[in-house]
């Protein structure tokens, strides 16, 4: 695997028992990579610091009650990087991204109910100057993403230290939850570094150290909350990303679902409503390995009748980082 010249296999390493465990001391992967807790901590510091890694405390909106929606957003010449800011700006959107030349704009929206559905797709969008047209698809089953990460597929390390690494599983807790302007809080700041000590979250929420770690494990138990890491995936030599939209016979839909999820070019595989029924992200190295991708595995793939390939062109925002306190509900 052909992989920047700016990272190793250290790097590599790192990354990949960060993944396993987030919040993973300093110290422990440092005696399972075999090396100085010095060092670690000084790599982690540095591809922090350049952008290269970052963990983040994410939100699974359907544990609050919303709806995700996939938008392709068909914009005027010149016009779709202005549209891209602007939607880029707005707390419930992530990976908005500018796709097929340049004129298309790719994102994810969460909303809340159906009024702010309606309000979005219906009046805000199709009325903005210069968008010639809004196709919207909703998440119906996420086959792969969110807390799955495509690290654990390209990851550096051996099955031993993942078992090493690994923490205990997290019991699910299903049922209703109500959030405090505490939990915005630590949502907030968990968004913002999901590595952050107790007692800086403490400090953050007004809470105790004890009360802060309680939260946390509740809210991750309730599936309300996750930690992900945010890369350059550059790291693993992977250089581009492409979006696809596939249409896949009803019978056959959880069937390709399950194996688009398998496949170690994906990093996210969903079901959803709209003119496709079947969306994914690939990461590859290059273009000859999308057409691979695209020729072998996807060919493979049971009772595809279209499959359109969106390849990003830049990339606006990331991970839904900003305003997170406006994402949960009151």
């Amino acid at each position: 695997m052909k992989v920047d010249s700016d990272y190793d296999d250290l790097d590599r390493r790192l990354v990949h028992a960060l993944q396993i465990d987030p919040r993973s001391p300093f110290s422990t992967i440092a005696e399972v990579l075999d090396v100085s807790d010095r060092t670690i901590a000084r790599r982690y510091t540095r591809l922090r610091s350049t952008g290269a890694v970052r963990v983040i405390g994410s939100i699974n909106p359907t544990a609050l009650g919303a709806t995700q929606w996939f938008l392709r957003i068909r914009c005027a010449p010149a016009a779709a990087s202005q549209v891209a800011e602007a939607l880029a700006r707005r707390p419930d959107t992530a990976w908005v991204s500018l796709t097929s030349g340049g004129t298309e704009i790719a994102c994810t929206v969460r909303t809340e109910n159906d009024a702010d559905s309606e309000a979005l797709l219906l009046a805000k969008l199709p009325r903005t100057p210069r968008v010639e047209g809004v196709t919207a698809h909703s998440v119906l089953h996420a086959f792969y993403g969110g807390s799955d990460s495509l690290i654990a597929k390209l990851g550096a390390l051996d099955d031993a230290a993942v078992t090493r690494l690994r923490p205990p599983p997290i019991p699910a807790r299903p049922g209703p939850v109500t959030l405090d302007d505490g939990d915005r809080a630590l949502l907030e700041a968990l968004a913002a570094d999901g590595r952050t000590g107790f007692e800086q979250l403490a400090a953050t929420t007004g809470w105790s150290p004890t009360t802060v770690r309680r939260r946390m494990a509740e809210l991750r138990e309730r599936g309300i909350l996750y930690l992900d890491l945010d890369i350059d995936w550059r790291l693993f030599g992977r250089g581009i990303r492409t979006l696809l939209w596939l249409s896949v016979a009803p019978a056959h839909l959880a069937e390709a679902g399950a194996a688009l999820a398998g496949h170690p070019e994906i990093a996210y595989a969903a079901a959803t409503t709209g003119p496709t029924n079947l969306y994914a992200t690939v990461v590859c190295s290059g273009q000859a390995e999308l057409y691979r991708y695209l020729t072998t595995r996807v060919a493979a793939l049971p009772a595809i009748t279209h499959v359109e390939t969106a390849p990003v062109i830049k990339t606006v925002k990331q991970a839904a980082m900003q305003g997170v306190t406006a994402q949960i509900p009151k």
